[in-house]
């Protein structure tokens, strides 16, 4: 193998960034499982955004 070839190390950080990726996906994705989004209510906090949001418009 020549010294200048740096096909393995691009090659371990692909693989290195795909592994971060998926862990992170776990993550977040048990993290919002345990907070509550996946239940009957996890649109609820949406809704409650939209209802707050209501503002009486004035024509111009």
């Amino acid at each position: 193998m020549a010294p200048t070839d740096y096909t393995y190390p691009s090659v371990y950080f692909a693989y290195l960034f795909f592994a971060l990726m998926f862990f992170l996906a776990v993550y977040f994705f048990f993290k919002s499982r345990r907070d509550g989004y996946w239940g009957e209510k996890g649109e609820e906090a949406k809704y409650q955004m939209f209802d707050e949001d209501e503002t009486p418009r004035s024509t111009p």
